[in-house]
């Protein structure tokens, strides 16, 4: 008998511990920090790539590969970079052997070196726009780690491109934004919010950076992705230039963005519940699980047989059967709930002899008999709804857990004990900003995109302002 899982409202850290142990996305690995993604998770990771990919290579990005070693000096170069990302580089100082000349960062981010490669490849504004995106790992040497969430070694992918204004490298940055939010509520029914970070908050070497805010199941926000303009300061460390259409030297404006491996991390704290994963059907390794149900060798002969049939109805999905002996129907039935498969058909001689099946579905556990007939229709419905309510159930709990106020006690009071997102009249002053963390833990996570303009008082000074920005504890 399988040990039951922890409830999510008693302890949501070990819960989700659990989950990604038990359901098989990832183990821990031997060296501190890292993981084991497993090939369920692998799987998930894998339909996230082709997701977002398409939609890169529909707007005219390519893909490449840039090396993992990036020469120490290569940092050094941008001030604010250097100084965000020292506290998690990882050096290699030997190799062969020997003491290198020059130490080599392990690549924590990849603007750097790819900003040295534009530097040799960008001569004219013919050569403009460069849209690149590489699918890779990368290192920091993080001190907190949990799985999938924060990790020393963790996969992503990066964009980065080099426009000939700042015009179109705004532009860019806020068309992937949205590509990025597309991809969030309509393949991992996930609502987000989109927003700017605070100017403490941005990327360390960025003008503007951008970012998809989601709410996890315990209230806290997790930043799903980020989308940076990085302005010149790349292209005057490493002299991207250009000559333009009247023959003037000009330095490029870059941008880079990118979504990790933590969005596994996200589809888990999202959809969970007490008994497992529910995985969005679109991103889902497996869509269908076939469990037939006999008693006898001709009973699991006849089922077996027919269930070869009906497969021929659904190639249009991943479907999986579990034929084995080993284990009884109703601990395989707790076994893809704990993997979140979306949609479960169960198959027994009665059902052979009346040619229908079981559905059950994983979000609300829902059952009925369908007809064999029309099972390929009655799947893409079930699945087609299965992907609708996820998003509308966590839609709803987003909606109910955000509120909007500028009474300081009650902030405090709502962070501390309910939990959620509080949008608040902010006056852009990072000693309030700095203030309120502290006094709450509670960050600015974005100055959200929708604004009302009305005038109103910080939430913690009291001045004037009408900007508003959402603050929340996060992961």
């Amino acid at each position: 008998m399988r040990e039951k899982l922890i409830s999510p409202t008693e302890d949501f850290s070990e819960w989700y511990i659990q989950v990604i142990q038990r359901a098989e996305l990832a183990d821990y690995a031997p060296v501190r920090g890292c993981m084991v993604i497993r090939p369920y998770g692998y799987a998930l990771w894998e339909n996230i790539q082709q997701s977002l990919d398409r939609r890169f290579k529909e707007t005219g990005h390519q893909n490449a590969y840039f090396p993992l070693f990036i020469p120490y000096s290569f940092i050094q170069k941008e001030s604010e970079h250097v100084k965000g990302f020292a506290p998690q580089l990882a050096i290699v100082t030997h190799g062969g052997g020997k003491e290198l000349e020059e130490p080599l960062v392990v690549r924590p981010t990849s603007e750097t070196i790819i900003g040295y490669m534009y530097s040799q490849w960008i001569r004219s504004y013919r050569d403009l726009p460069v849209l690149i995106n590489q699918w890779c790992n990368v290192v920091r040497w993080e001190l907190r780690t949990r799985p999938f969430l924060r990790t020393m070694e963790f996969l992503w992918q990066e964009g980065h491109t080099a426009h000939a204004t700042f015009e179109e490298a705004e532009e860019e940055t806020l068309k992937i934004l949205y590509i990025y939010r597309d991809f969030a509520q309509n393949e991992a029914a996930i609502p987000v919010i989109l927003g700017k970070k605070s100017e403490s908050e941005k990327f360390a070497g960025a003008l503007h950076t951008y970012t998809m805010e989601a709410m996890m199941g315990n209230k806290w926000a997790l930043q799903a992705a980020t989308s940076h303009n990085l302005g010149q300061n790349f292209a005057k460390a490493f002299e991207i230039r250009y000559l333009d259409r009247n023959n003037q030297l000009q330095y490029c404006w870059t941008t880079s963005w990118g979504l990790s491996t933590r969005f596994i991390g996200a589809i888990v704290m999202v959809h969970g519940d007490e008994k497992g994963l529910k995985l969005p059907p679109k991103l889902a390794p497996i869509q269908v699980i076939i469990v037939p149900i006999w008693k006898s060798d001709e009973e699991k002969e006849k089922v077996l047989a027919k269930i070869g049939e009906l497969k021929s109805k659904l190639q249009a999905f991943r479907v999986k059967v579990d034929d084995r002996e080993e284990y009884t129907p109703g601990w395989k039935f707790n076994e893809w709930e704990l993997r979140g498969v979306p949609l479960r058909i169960e198959i027994g001689p009665r059902d052979v002899e009346a040619d229908q099946v079981v559905l059950a579905r994983r979000d609300t556990g829902e059952k009925w008999t369908v007809s064999t007939d029309d099972l390929g229709s009655k799947v893409e419905e079930a699945l087609a709804k299965i992907q609708a309510n996820l998003f509308q159930m966590a839609k709803k709990f987003l909606d109910e857990n955000t509120y909007r106020l500028n009474d300081y006690q009650e902030f405090k009071r709502i962070i501390e004990s309910d939990g959620g997102f509080v949008i608040a009249p902010w006056c852009e002053s990072p000693q309030c900003e700095e203030a309120i963390k502290e006094e709450t833990k509670a960050t600015i996570r974005c100055i959200p995109f929708e604004q009302d303009g009305q005038p109103d008082r910080c939430v913690y000074c009291g001045k004037e302002t009408t900007l508003k920005a959402l603050f929340a504890r996060a992961f």
